[in-house]
């Protein structure tokens, strides 16, 4: 028997949402206490790059006492003649061989359990030995004890293997400071295969099914540390099979290239492996190894197969190679230009990205946010992904497409994110019930978790929705066509919120829809409660999980998406360039339905250039007090944060809301996108009004640019039209852009969102490929003075290795905007307080410098660019891509308290409780079975910064796309 019905409440329900995607959360508050005096208890970390006559230093310095450092004073002494050229993240000086590093004020506070990094450049002569003793604060610091190394030595990557036979693990492990190995465990992803104590390390495996497989092997010491290894990506097939590796071949015109093949299986007796182009380019062919015998006592070892390319043609070709009785394997082999390195890189990264073992993507296809599960950054586990990650995959096949001239994988990745992402009729049934004229009821956002749920006020006025009507006109549905932005890719949650199905259970397998954030600008991802897009009230307490978000007289079950506008913007931005790069190959016919979908899909997107509940734009202060808007005088023509829509699941009493968002960030802007839409004629939308809301888009994201540029040159934050989420007054003389007040750190606050170095890069590429194509003088005024500064603040070191900006600290604002004499923001500072070898923000940046060296000539910023693609390219690669090493301190709130309101209780969908004593990790105990948790477990009992090496998939794509792009306009 079923509850009845409460058809009235949350009406058109808002939903305030934070989605900060892939921004990497190292810069955490810590919640710490005031310092009180107390012995320091710390560890200092020491690693170097050296090139054998200088050498940079990196330090991590670990408080492992219970009371804060509240200022230090790092001390330790060289042996050689090392001598100090520079430092950053401190004042660092040298007298003779003692160094000393103060703190830079920013980082002087060291929360317990917290860690701060430093680090200097030196040059010296003959040996390089590093320092033993290190003082904080004139209290010796131990070195951190170090965890065993561990390498999974079989299966080799990339394996194949057939269903029933063992596959053989083996590891090495090796523990440090005098510590011993206890035991090695075994792995596949998640799941315990087997353990062993003594060396040599090995397992038998028999039982893997048919399908990809990540391999890992887990060693601990005897002084409790312990480290899994890089994982090995095999696959197992359902019978004897040809192996051919890799699958992705590039061979430069003119040249040779060769591949390997082998048998999966051991044979009875003698087979013949043959290997023939099958179809595509005819400028490819066998030279060498076309008829290659295995025996029953070579058929494990590799022999090759040559490909040879004649010196004019490009493109791809398929090459198979079978034998009798077993499964055939096929390697695509591209010819490119003579000249094209770069091209080669990109398709050797693209080939491993792409390899079903490496564990990228799902049994569906669908790109993981990392191949690593434990990982907490917006998404928080490694196998959700995001709209984000969906529209890297986009722009990915787009570039293999300009290189193999093989457009189908664009095709099929746009097929995938329409099946997987896009919400089908089913998940949004009671879109038919919206009324344009009131589109959703008045919530205020609050400033932190703990004040919600935000109780519904229907008297503040909301004005109409101008485009509703006239995007049903041009497609004949009233569905939404944007992406949700997250996604539960293997049901860890167990909400199985599949496309077309809600609420299926822990039992459900494939993708799911879920939400996280939905509580103002401090909720940090350690203080959401997830829940699932489809809440039928099945899982949480008697209201689903609705009443902790806002606060009304009773609850419908309801269906709500969230949409993340520079995921859909960049995947118009993908189809721009598939088009560009197809025509050109004569194959624009080939993806001309897909580059229509791309059009739609950027005609729904202007609901992110509207005010949350389509007020008017400009000096809105007081939720009674600001006007509803009365059309188009509700749009900001930015990108904001966000746009959602949701609405009842009851199809027979049903309603729906959507709304915008008034919050709009520099990161987020997309004035290639805007171009695309406004300008470029297969990009162009059908709605009435489109194509002239992104011409004025445009030209408004770009003035956007110009007033939020610092005196330095970076771009500050952003805007908004609501201070605080609820029209309230903001602080006095607040400057203004269009009415819209300027905030340092929209949206969210922890971390602050206008510090990461990538929201910077990834933002300034796209006004620079907006550039490259246009000449458009505005957008070079914007980029010859972020160039400049960009460049002034990166080092590349002798040996590639380099560091670019991480983490900015803002101080004064802009001047208000005056479009016809815009101030010179004299005011508005810019300092970068630490910096970073990261790869996926270097590659963004890379691409910026190549777009813009491409178009304005500049030297530098092309030396740059290689330089940087080299380095990361050179220092940086490993079996699954390209990748460095992260201390992650931010770990340390895997404790986390997250607010639920006293009295609430609810369950997840495994069983772990929720209440107003619930932490981050107590309703997600599936984290205790991940192979990495014993690392957390370490760190939150005192132990070390655990230290990481992720392959976050937008930033392998970014990589892969950089190279490509390098290719295409400087090599």
């Amino acid at each position: 028997m079923h509850p009845p019905r409460r058809r009235r409440a949350l009406r058109r329900l808002w939903t305030a949402v934070v989605a900060a995607l892939a921004l990497p959360l190292t810069m955490l508050s810590t919640g710490s206490t005031p310092a009180r005096a107390a012995a320091v208890q710390c560890s200092v970390d020491y690693k170097t790059n050296d090139w054998g006559s200088g050498f940079t230093a990196d330090l991590t310095l670990t408080n492992r006492g219970t009371d804060v450092i509240d200022g230090w004073t790092l001390t330790y002494g060289h042996t050689g003649n090392q001598k100090l050229s520079n430092g950053w993240n401190g004042t660092w000086s040298q007298s003779g061989q003692t160094v000393t590093v103060r703190d830079a004020g920013y980082n002087g506070r060291i929360a317990a359990g917290a860690a701060v990094t430093t680090g200097a450049q030196f040059t010296y002569s003959g040996s390089n030995a590093a320092p033993t003793n290190f003082t904080v604060n004139g209290t010796s610091c131990t070195g951190a004890h170090q965890p065993p190394i561990t390498v999974l030595t079989s299966p080799t990557a990339g394996a194949v293997y057939a269903q029933g036979d063992a596959v053989p693990l083996a590891a090495t492990a090796a523990a440090a400071d005098g510590a011993t190995v206890g035991k090695v465990e075994f792995y596949d992803d998640a799941t315990l295969l087997g353990t062993d104590t003594t060396a040599p390390y090995s397992l038998s495996v028999s039982s893997l099914t048919v399908g990809s497989h990540s391999l890992l092997a887990k060693a601990y010491d005897s002084l409790g540390a312990s480290a899994e290894s890089t994982p090995v990506g095999i696959t197992v097939a359902s019978g004897p099979s040809v192996v051919a590796t890799p699958a992705q071949l590039p061979v430069q015109q003119g040249k040779s290239a060769t591949y390997d093949v082998k048998l999966s299986t051991r044979p009875s007796a003698n087979v013949t492996v043959t290997t023939a182009r099958t179809s595509g380019n005819s400028g490819l062919s066998v030279t060498g190894g076309a008829s290659l015998t295995f025996t029953p006592s070579n058929w494990n070892t590799a022999q090759k197969v040559t490909i040879t390319a004649d010196s004019s043609g490009t493109g791809s070709a398929t090459f198979e190679s079978t034998a009798t009785g077993h499964a055939k394997a096929s390697v695509t082999v591209t010819q490119i230009a003579a000249t094209k390195a770069y091209d080669a890189r990109f398709l050797e990264l693209y080939g491993k990205i792409t390899n079903p073992a490496n564990g990228y993507f799902s049994p569906e296809g669908i790109p993981y946010h990392s191949v690593e599960t434990l990982i907490v950054e917006a998404p928080d586990h490694g196998h959700e992904t995001t709209s984000e990650a969906y529209s890297y995959l986009l722009w990915l096949q787009a570039m293999y497409g300009k290189v193999t001239g093989d457009w189908s994988k664009f095709n099929g990745a746009w097929d995938l994110m329409e099946k997987y992402m896009i919400p089908t009729h089913a998940d949004q049934p009671t879109n038919s019930f919206y009324n344009a004229s009131k589109p959703a009821t008045y919530a205020p956002e609050l400033d932190t978790p703990n004040e919600y749920p935000a109780q519904l006020d229907p008297s503040v006025s909301v004005g109409p929705d101008p485009i509703a009507a006239e995007l049903k006109s041009a497609y004949g549905t009233d569905d939404v066509y944007g992406m949700h932005w997250l996604q539960d890719v293997d049901n860890v949650y167990g909400y199985g919120n599949s496309p077309g199905k809600c609420e299926a259970g822990p039992g459900d397998t494939g993708p799911s829809y879920i939400n996280t954030f939905q509580r103002g600008a401090q909720e940090s991802v350690w203080e959401t409660v997830p829940q699932p897009t489809c809440d039928q009230f099945k899982y949480g307490g008697k209201n689903g999980y609705l009443d902790l978000f806002t606060g009304d007289a009773s609850y419908a079950k309801q269906w709500k998406f969230t949409n993340a506008p520079d995921a859909d913007a960049r995947a118009v931005q993908a189809a721009y360039w598939a088009d560009k790069w197809a025509d050109a190959q004569g194959k624009g016919g080939e993806i001309s339905a897909t580059v229509a979908k791309a059009a739609k899909m950027g005609d729904y997107l202007r609901y992110a250039m509207y005010d949350k509940y389509f007020k008017k734009v400009g000096n809105c202060v007081g939720p009674s007090a600001c006007p509803a808007g009365t059309g188009k005088d509700a749009s900001h023509y930015l990108l904001s944060w966000y746009y959602a829509w949701g609405g009842a699941t009851d199809t027979s009493a049903g309603w729906a809301w959507r709304i915008g968002s008034s919050h709009t960030h520099g990161g987020y802007q997309n004035p290639m996108a805007a171009y695309a839409l406004a300008s470029y004629a297969d990009l162009k939308p059908k709605s009435a009004t489109g194509q002239a809301d992104w011409g004025k888009s445009l030209e408004r994201q770009i003035e956007f640019y110009r007033w939020l540029q610092s005196s330095e040159g970076a771009i500050a934050g952003g805007a908004t039209n609501s201070w605080a989420g609820r029209y309230a007054a903001p602080p006095t003389g607040r400057s203004t852009f269009y009415g819209m007040y300027y905030d340092q750190q929209p949206v969210y606050h922890d971390p602050p969102s206008n510090q990461w170095f990538g929201f910077q890069a990834w933002s300034m590429e796209r006004v620079a490929e907006y550039y490259q194509q246009t000449g458009n003088a505005s957008a070079k005024a914007v980029l010859d003075k972020w160039v400049d500064w960009a460049l002034s603040e990166t080092t590349v070191n002798p040996d590639g290795t380099y560091r670019i900006p991480s983490t900015l600290q803002w101080s004064g604002q802009p001047d208000t905007w005056n479009a016809s004499s815009p101030g010179a923001n004299n005011g508005l500072h810019v300092t970068v307080a630490d910096y970073t070898d990261d790869v996926g923000v270097a590659a963004a940046y890379a691409k910026t410098l190549t777009y813009y060296a491409d178009r304005s000539g500049d030297t530098q910023a092309a030396a740059t660019a290689k330089a940087l693609l080299d380095g990361m390219w050179d220092n940086h690669q490993d079996a699954l891509g390209i990748a460095v090493p992260e201390n992650r301190a931010d770990y340390n709130r895997f404790d986390d308290a997250i607010h639920v309101p006293s009295g609430w209780t609810g369950t997840m969908p495994n069983g772990d409780a929720i209440s107003s004593s619930s932490a981050f990790d107590s309703i997600r105990s599936f984290y205790e079975d991940d192979p990495a948790w014993s690392k957390i477990e370490a760190y939150l009992a005192g132990g070390a910064v655990p230290s990481f090496t992720y392959h976050r998939f937008w930033a392998q794509a970014d990589i892969a796309l950089a190279m490509g792009s390098y290719a295409e306009l400087l090599e």
